[in-house]
């Protein structure tokens, strides 16, 4: 399954959340201190309804115009340089997180927050996969399964380990000139290519060092975050034909930046508080080393 797909579906499920949200007084907004069983069953209902409804769309609409076979696996691991991995463990991680974070609102108790909250991602995204599974285009990836249980891992073992996300896992998105020689593959709008375009995706992990250094006077909103991208792919696997007449050469990229966690600063805004949770996963602008087979490079405001 493609990732693009997968993240038009994390905002299809937690949108409507995240905009009712913003309408509400920050009494509504604060998590409650006991079982709330109507919030509760509201957020059961809602997630229920909209899983279903989007896994039956995309079995309906997106699977149709592709041939149907029968359930097969498929090893994609090589493709992409694992960009396309890295997007499954996003997904499966901010799915996870806003899903525990749900129900931590309605007032739920903390192991099923991790229990029923945190698996949201993987549950979700293993439905999917299962749909993969039946067209012939993809198939059933035991990779992606792996990637989806590290990104709900990467939530439910912070938790554990220290009760907060010391680390978190964000994304971030430049235009290449990549997207316009294939363009069915890698998007023909901006908005296509933020989804689909892997050489300008950049997934990074966003280290909060006052987490880690608690009697230090670091600010609480700094963090500092390492990332990994990838460039010079016009398609999954390498083309070699393809490779020879546009003399591009598929190479990893390694980044170490600043950043800012957005939940760290301080508000008595519920409304605000919500804004930042839900933008806290794209990595802020700041400049940036890039290390890659190519050497090393300086971005005054790499994104």
């Amino acid at each position: 399954m493609k990732t693009w797909v997968i993240k038009h579906i994390v905002c299809i499920v937690f949108l409507p959340f995240s905009l009712f949200s913003q309408s509400k007084f920050n009494t509504f907004l604060t998590p409650s201190d006991s079982l709330n069983t109507s919030r509760r069953n509201a957020v059961v209902a809602a997630e229920a309804s909209l899983s279903s409804l989007t896994l039956l769309g995309l079995n309906q609409i997106w699977y149709a115009d592709f041939e149907r076979s029968k359930f097969h696996t498929v090893n994609d691991n090589s493709q992409w340089l694992q960009m396309d991995k890295l997007g499954h463990v996003f997904t499966a991680y901010q799915m996870g997180k806003h899903g525990a974070q749900l129900l931590n609102w309605s007032g739920v108790q903390k192991k099923d927050q991790l229990l029923y909250g945190a698996t949201l991602g993987f549950t979700f995204l293993a439905a999917v996969e299962a749909l993969d599974g039946y067209s012939k285009e993809w198939g059933f990836s035991w990779g992606d399964i792996a990637a989806n249980g590290l990104g709900a891992g990467l939530y439910v073992g912070q938790e554990l380990l220290w009760n907060e996300q010391r680390i978190a896992l964000k994304y971030s998105f430049h235009q290449t000139k990549y997207a316009s020689l294939n363009p069915n593959k890698l998007g023909a709008t901006y908005i296509e290519q933020i989804l689909k375009d892997y050489n300008g995706q950049t997934y990074w992990l966003s280290f909060n060092l006052h987490a880690f250094f608690k009697q230090s006077n670091i600010p609480r909103w700094l963090n500092v975050a390492v990332g990994y991208g990838a460039e010079g792919m016009l398609y999954g696997s390498k083309d070699i034909d393809n490779q020879l007449l546009t003399n591009y050469d598929r190479y990893r990229q390694f980044y170490l930046s600043f950043d800012i966690n957005l939940s760290k600063i301080r508000t008595e805004s519920r409304l605000l508080m919500t804004v930042f949770d839900v933008f806290n996963m794209i990595k802020i602008p700041f400049p940036t080393l890039e290390i890659s087979k190519k050497g090393s490079a300086f971005h005054l405001f790499f994104h």
